[in-house]
């Protein structure tokens, strides 16, 4: 079963502004959302001034560095996804390259193994013919001596001409 590419989604950072503030002693005045600095987006021609301008300064940093931990991590997915489909590659070419060994291997076992059962055939139809041959003398063999009994049976009855002659001296 092959498995095409995987498809690794990147990670990307979304930038969020931060929750407004309010000072402890200072009172909250209605603004638009378009006039209140934490609802816009910091750019670095606008800063704030007093203690954000620090916080402004460290939120950038921290975007910076997640930015570049997210641009390592998908660097890593990249890498892993290389490597994993070198490997695939590898093995297929070692998968294959043994396949075709064990192959080759088989088709000189069968081809050893057909030499061996054609020899057999050979000496076993030789073998046969032989029996075959046997077979017609010991038939040959088997006619002769009925041959011959059947003769012996038939002078047996026969009284030769001796035996009647003995048999006439008896009388």
């Amino acid at each position: 079963m092959e498995r095409q590419g995987v498809a690794v989604p990147p990670v990307e950072l979304q930038e969020r502004d931060p929750p407004a503030t309010a000072e402890s002693g200072e009172h909250q005045q209605t603004e638009s959302p378009e006039d209140t600095p934490s609802s816009a987006a910091p750019s670095a021609s606008c800063q704030l001034p007093g203690p954000f301008s620090s916080l402004d300064s460290s939120i950038e940093t921290l975007k910076k560095k997640a930015q570049e931990l997210i641009e390592n991590i998908n660097e890593s997915r990249q890498k892993d996804h290389a490597l994993m489909t070198n490997f695939r590659d590898s093995l297929k070419m070692k998968v294959s390259d043994l396949t075709e060994k064990l192959e080759e291997r088989m088709y000189q076992v069968y081809s050893h193994h057909s030499k061996i059962i054609q020899e057999r055939l050979q000496e076993f139809t030789q073998k046969m013919a032989k029996i075959s041959h046997l077979e017609m003398e010991l038939k040959q063999v088997c006619q002769t001596v009925e041959t011959v009994y059947k003769d012996l049976c038939i002078r047996s009855e026969v009284p030769t001409s001796e035996e009647q002659n003995y048999k006439d001296g008896e009388c």
